[in-house]
């Protein structure tokens, strides 16, 4: 029986079933017929315009209650907005009387043209309303969020920008370029039909080793599960403690190795650390029925245990981001409960080990859904494993900012027939990772459904009682505030699940611009308190904000965990493990 959160399933939230995005490959016949089906969902809800009783009442909202008092306040807000606009059309108005403050509508055609930017605003104003009555329905939290999730969803997709015959700035360039817009469009959508995937950059202008994941180094081992990579020390001497970096195996390593300038790996080499490196396989069929304990005891396990032999050193600092850090802290308290503590600090980079607020990615997971994953490639009752693919996943993760990573690059470069330009960090985030069925599963089920990793004795992963609290030594944890992944104040919840000295920091941005923030950039800010208080709110009202990148004071944490100074090793690996191949080694540049 399912406990946790999934056990807490409302009758609502059985009515109110999560939000489905078109599945697999890219297809961009099923994304039309989707998001034309998401504009009659739109018009539906609101039957018996211009009145505001069908957008309560359509499909939309079935079944669901909308507290009576804030339905009145939404409403009396909705006609009085939507008799100006209606006023000003009749009377031939050149403005709306309600500035578009979208930045889908700040191209000059929207403004030139009355028809398209009446009805921009008008698009504005009932968008507004049914995401006002998402937050106004009378229902769970979980099935509040999913509403919610759902009507943005819907909202997006309404857009008159994401259509041709309702985006005058498409049809100008349709005009001004004779219709080779139009069929530059075609041509990238035939293109990205052959990916699987829209393309978010030019991918041409970045590969593997050339331009992306350049620093010097060399793969010292390797297994079915990872490459270890050691970096090339830039320094004459350096600490004792070497550090290793776990990376999620959701992602190719390399976002801590884009360009040089922002790279964390190449700045912890250039502060005197011995850096080694998990760069996780890509997996294939051969790997279909791989487990979280095989990862746990091949992957983290193992990397600890070569960084160990080769640096001769008892104790390593470990860095853990996202997932990873939900690897190595799950590998150091399998460790702990065997007698073996080889860890001397602990870094952990937006990870969730407390699973009561998974954010936005919350809707998508339920009792049901992971029955059937279960049941398709999780190896359920006797059905054969697969893979999850790493599509699946791209397409999840850029549909929690649709307009960003989705809508956007549909009408450039679709109804525009524009080529997306280069951006590094796109291009990682295309560059897709497969996982294996049981793998994910488990991690769905045991996490984020019943949340088991927090309680201490709850989980026996590789037949070991997982317990956090017994890794007991110091750890820095790090939460970005506008996470949408991981939300700060569950990164800050893992301060109640760890013991020994706790350092929470919180950095400025989301998932990954808040953590890849190089000092020389001189950008964003941080908050620090070196008290800890109970919850993430009162931390927060005694933090101090800093201007700049956190990771000086990383660095400067680190430094105390990391042991003498002793001369810079002179080559790669040692005699039991010499180099296999440069880096960024095979692995990283397999495709899923």
């Amino acid at each position: 029986m399912a406990t946790g959160k999934g056990a807490a399933a409302s009758s609502q939230e059985d009515q109110f079933r999560p939000f489905s995005i078109p599945p697999g490959p890219f297809d961009p016949a099923a994304w039309l017929a989707w998001s034309r089906q998401a504009q009659a969902n739109g018009a539906a809800a609101a039957q018996g315009f211009p009145g505001f009783d069908g957008l309560a009442s359509g499909p939309v909202f079935s079944g669901l209650k909308v507290a009576p008092g804030q339905l009145a306040e939404i409403q009396q807000r909705y006609l009085h907005d939507f008799g100006l606009l209606w006023r000003a059309m009749s009377e031939g108005q050149g403005e709306p009387g309600i500035p578009l403050k979208d930045r889908r509508f700040a191209g000059d055609a929207w403004h030139r043209n009355v028809p398209y930017r009446f009805a921009a605003a008008f698009y504005l104003l009932n968008a507004r309303a049914m995401n006002e009555l998402a937050d106004a329905v009378e229902a769970d939290a979980k099935t509040r969020q999913r509403i919610r999730f759902a009507v943005s969803q819907w909202v997006d997709a309404m857009s008159p920008a994401n259509f041709l015959a309702t985006n005058p700035e498409a049809q100008q360039k349709l005009i001004e370029s004779g219709g080779e817009s139009l069929r530059a469009g075609v041509r990238n959508m035939l293109e990205d039909m052959g990916r699987g995937k829209i393309s978010q950059t030019d991918e041409t202008a970045f590969e593997v080793g050339r331009n992306v994941a350049v620093s010097e180094g060399a793969v010292v081992y390797e297994n079915e599960y990872f490459q270890l990579l050691q970096y090339k020390p830039l320094t004459d001497k350096v600490h004792a403690r070497p550090l290793l970096l776990v990376p999620p195996c959701i992602n190719k390593y390399y976002i801590l190795d884009l360009q040089p300038e922002g790279s964390l790996v190449r700045h912890a080499v250039e502060q005197g650390h011995t850096v080694f490196l998990v760069s996780w396989r890509n997996p294939d069929a051969s790997m279909a029925e791989r487990t979280w304990d095989d990862y746990i005891e091949h992957g983290a396990i193992r990397a600890i245990e070569v960084t160990r032999e080769i640096s001769a050193q008892d104790r390593i600092n470990v860095l853990g981001f996202c997932v990873g850090g939900t690897i190595i802290a799950t590998a150091l308290a399998v460790l702990a409960a065997r007698g073996v503590r080889p860890a001397a600090s602990l870094t952990l980079l937006t990870t969730l080990l407390d699973f009561s607020d998974t954010g936005i990615l919350d809707v998508f997971v339920d009792e049901a859904h992971v029955k059937l994953r279960e049941a398709t490639i999780g190896g359920g009752a006797g059905a054969p494993c697969g893979l999850l693919r790493g599509v699946e996943l791209a397409n999840t993760f850029s549909f929690l900012r649709p307009n960003d990573l989705v809508w956007n690059y549909v009408v450039d470069n679709y109804l525009k027939g524009n080529t997306p330009v280069p951006f590094d960090l796109l291009f990682w985030n295309g560059d897709a990772t497969n996982l294996p069925g049981p793998w994910y599963c488990w991690y769905l089920r045991h996490t984020y459904l019943q949340d088991e990793l927090k309680v201490p004795g709850k989980l026996s992963v590789c037949n070991a009682p997982v317990d956090l609290g017994a890794i007991d030594v110091p750890t820095y944890i790090y939460g970005s505030r506008e996470d949408h992944i991981v939300p700060w104040t569950a990164a800050f919840a893992s301060t109640a699940l760890l013991k020994n000295q706790l350092r929470f920091v919180l950095g400025a941005s989301g998932h990954i611009a808040g953590v890849i923030n190089p000092p020389a950039k001189k950008k964003r800010s941080y908050w620090t308190n070196d008290k800890l208080p109970a919850t993430s709110q009162q931390w927060l009202g005694g933090a101090q904000e800093h201007p700049g990148s956190w990771w000086p004071d990383w660095m400067a944490w680190l430094g105390k965990h990391a042991g003498t100074r002793k001369a810079a090793p002179p080559g790669y690996g040692n005699q039991h493990y010499p180099a296999i191949e440069p880096a960024p080694g095979r692995y990283v540049k397999a495709k899923a």
